[in-house]
């Protein structure tokens, strides 16, 4: 019996041929392949099917509107005519949710950095439970404490922003009553959004890569240095596509503004004068007692929030698109 020596200087032996295209595959990965894009067909076809339903329903209501559908101050589709608008709706909606990313999001920062970089092990793991565990509160109990906490207690603030920053008329109170307002709204719909910016930052900001922070250690950088030249630089893209996240939950709550917002279709530019309206809170006041054109008339200012939510959400998906690291393109 003979063996062959093969020498150490020999060149490796070369790679196996790649396998042909015309390679069988398992019938389990066919399924599994049929599954997969038949569900993504699935979801297509079922948000071209909503998109449908809306505009058809939306253009017998536009139609049959006396009024512009854009500018008018007024709902009233069983009216003879009938005239409605979503001006007040679309500033509302607006208004509160950009009052809602202003507080939250700069809080949900702070408080991802200080369990990704600052607190203790044993203290982080539990805050960082409790913050999620805020995200499945559902809204009819946020709407119940805003009503019976916020809109009592806030009286003081709304007085005081009166006083001090009235000279800006967006504070300026010019009616005595609750603060069922936009303002209160604002703030109900920050505390809402705060555990999604909080948690989505969070695994961003867990995401950078240790090289970066201990070689700015290593060069005397302070704790807060690493955190403003790697940590936030790093997440930026990540801490603004959960900030989109949060505005797309703000432009949509319903129960929660419906309890606490005292409805009205008085075009006001004071924050803390008692009216004003959401898409949501609107249609959920308004749905049971409407007729039928009434109904499409709401669903007409419901196809604006669905068109008004796929901007934010489209506007998310492309700043994320913009790091490979959260877009799945090196997957």
């Amino acid at each position: 019996m003979t063996t062959t020596v093969i020498p150490p200087d020999s060149p490796p032996s070369p790679p196996p041929p790649p396998a042909a295209k015309g390679t069988p595959t398992r019938p389990g990965d066919k399924i599994f392949r049929g599954l997969s894009r038949g569900s993504g067909i699935l979801l297509l076809v079922v948000m071209a099917s909503i998109a449908a339903f809306l505009t058809f329903r939306a253009a017998i209501a536009i139609s049959g509107n006396e009024g512009n559908f854009l500018t008018t101050f007024d709902w009233d589709p069983a009216g003879n005519p009938p005239v409605f608008g979503i001006a007040v709706l679309l500033y509302g909606t607006v208004v509160s949710s950009v009052i809602a990313m202003v507080i939250a999001v700069p809080v949900a920062v702070g408080i991802a950095l200080f369990i990704s970089h600052y607190a203790p092990r044993r203290l982080a793991s539990p805050l960082a439970y409790v913050v999620d565990l805020l995200a499945a509160v559902p809204s009819i109990i946020y709407g119940i404490w805003g009503a019976l906490f916020l809109v009592p207690y806030l009286g003081g603030l709304n007085s005081w922003l009166d006083s001090y920053l009235g000279w800006t008329l967006i504070f300026d109170k010019t009616e005595i009553g609750p603060a069922r307002n936009l303002f209160t709204v604002g703030i109900l719909l920050a505390i809402m959004i705060l555990p999604i910016v909080t948690s989505v930052s969070r695994e961003v900001f867990l995401q950078v890569p240790k090289m970066n922070e201990e070689a700015a250690l290593a060069l005397g950088a302070t704790r807060w240095e690493v955190i403003r030249l790697s940590v936030l630089p790093f997440g930026r893209s990540g801490v603004i596509s959960a900030s989109m996240l949060g505005l797309g939950r703000a432009l949509g709550e319903t129960m929660a503004v419906a309890t606490v917002l005292s409805p009205s279709f008085l075009f006001s530019g004071h924050l803390l004068d008692a009216g004003g309206g959401t898409f949501a809170q609107n249609i959920a006041a308004k749905f049971d007692e409407a007729n039928e054109f009434g109904r499409d008339a709401l669903i007409a200012s419901g196809l604006v929030l669905f068109v008004l939510t796929l901007l934010v959400n489209g506007a998310a998906r492309l700043i994320i698109a913009r790091r490979k690291e959260y877009s799945g393109a090196n997957a």
